[in-house]
């Protein structure tokens, strides 16, 4: 056979995600430190790479330490209290001038067309404009934040409208009055706002270096980011803002908020284009989707339990008899591909049910999917009156021992069961009673 070559490999592999991600909205939002970086011209190569795969491309940006430099030279500074910034006269005239900077260094890097170059050929037209309308935060506890302000809406119209022509859509943290003012926004409260506004697929945030001691892991629902939120945790004040930008986009309808490290080359289409990505995934619900396995599973089924039916583990499985039993069958799925399957046969008259066709995905086996399946199989079997549930095996009875699993004779086995028993294969029984 020959070898894989690994790039070919990996294309084959992310061809699903191209095709899912075409025609989708994405809202990203990413904060000043990535415009002042030497290698942000690389990341806007990937967000022409997106562009041109299809997707519906809104940049919101921040612009903090350019606005902080143009304060310094001044000899003034961006007041903060409880976390909120105070924007004054002379604060308001430089995140104007450090916002329009952004504005146009990002439009000239997305009209690169030098040839030899990742750009090279490529025209993406960039749309920005007054998409955002604010208002004043006000006095809080005898605070006056003046010009700094809240979104109060997202022009809708105006953005589909330049997505449908094509266009990037490019957001700063500005927003504008009905009486002609102009506020001082929050890059990652803009981002949330104007992906609720257009029901975007996807919510991603761009994060600095930062936080070491946060540990966020592939995934968080949103309980677990109250929970980070209300912890005695240290947490910078720019991930606080994200996270509880991330919390308040989910209960409002976006159904992913990814949090991807800007540092790490190519971090962004590895989490677009990868099943395990490379950030952090916020969700309202578990991004693993366990469920009743449909006709349509048959073929992925197959393809776990073939490796292991070669392997003499399992007993082969027509894909008529697959297609039959399927209704016994629970899966868990993402993203399209199915990680892990188990089936349960209930024998009600014996209080007995049978956990059957066990198996993980190569590429998860020791992530503690198998035992999650286990215990779904388990609360199956109480919920139907089971009192008791066995396998039969040959060669993993350490791993069900491990798991509560006991030896028992033959005898033991419906009477259904035991007239089918292969004599040949000489599996061993086991079986585990079930606590209500």
């Amino acid at each position: 056979m020959k070898t894989k070559e690994p790039f070919v490999t990996w294309f084959r592999q992310c061809t699903p995600y191209v095709h899912a991600h075409r025609d989708r909205t994405f809202v990203i939002c990413f904060g000043g430190e990535a415009l002042a970086d030497a290698d942000f011209p690389h990341l806007v190569h990937d967000f022409a790479l997106l562009h041109g795969l299809g997707i519906r491309l809104v940049l919101v940006h921040g612009a903090r330490p350019q606005i902080e430099q143009r304060l310094a030279r001044q000899g003034a500074e961006m007041r903060y209290v409880k976390g909120l910034r105070i924007t004054d006269e002379t604060a308001l005239a430089c995140v104007k001038e450090a916002a329009g900077v952004a504005r146009v260094e990002i439009e000239a890097l997305l009209s690169l067309g030098l040839a030899n170059s990742p750009m090279a050929g490529v025209r993406i037209p960039v749309a920005s404009g007054n998409f955002v309308t604010a208002r004043p935060l006000g006095v809080l506890n005898g605070i006056d934040y003046q010009h700094t302000g809240a979104v109060r809406r997202i022009d809708r119209a105006a953005l589909r409208q330049r997505l449908d022509a094509k266009a990037v859509a490019l957001i700063p943290p500005l927003g504008y009055s009905p009486t002609g003012e102009v506020f001082n926004l929050s890059a990652a409260d803009v981002a949330c706002s104007t992906a609720v506004a257009l029901n975007a697929d996807k919510l991603i945030f761009l994060l600095e270096p930062g936080d070491p001691e946060t540990r966020l892991g592939a995934q968080l629902l949103l309980a677990e980011v109250d929970q980070l939120l209300a912890s005695e945790q240290a947490l910078s004040e720019e991930t606080a803002a994200v996270l509880r930008a991330s919390t308040e986009a989910c209960r409002r309808g976006i159904r992913r908020v990814h949090l991807i490290e800007r540092m790490q080359d190519g971090a962004l289409l590895r989490e677009l284009f990868t099943r395990d990505g490379s950030g952090t995934l916020i969700s309202s619900e578990p991004f693993d989707e366990r469920r009743q396995a449909r006709l349509a599973d048959v073929a992925s089924i197959q393809e776990l339990l073939i490796p292991l039916e070669q392997q003499g583990l399992l007993v082969r499985r027509s894909r008529e008899r697959l297609e039959s039993d399927i209704e016994h069958f629970q899966v868990t799925e993402r993203d399209g591909t199915i990680l892990s399957c188990a089936a349960l046969f209930a024998y009600p008259e014996e209080g007995l049910g049978e956990l059957a066709c066990v198996a993980v995905h190569p590429d998860y086996r020791g992530s503690g999917r198998g035992d999650r399946m286990l215990a779904h199989i388990e609360d199956l079997a109480r919920e139907r009156g089971l009192q008791h549930l066995f396998v039969l095996t040959t060669q993993t009875a350490h791993w069900f021992r491990e798991r509560g699993f006991e030896p028992a004779a033959l005898s033991r086995l419906p009477a259904t069961k035991r007239a089918n028993y292969q004599v040949e294969r000489n599996s061993q029984l086991y079986i585990k009673p079930l606590s209500l």
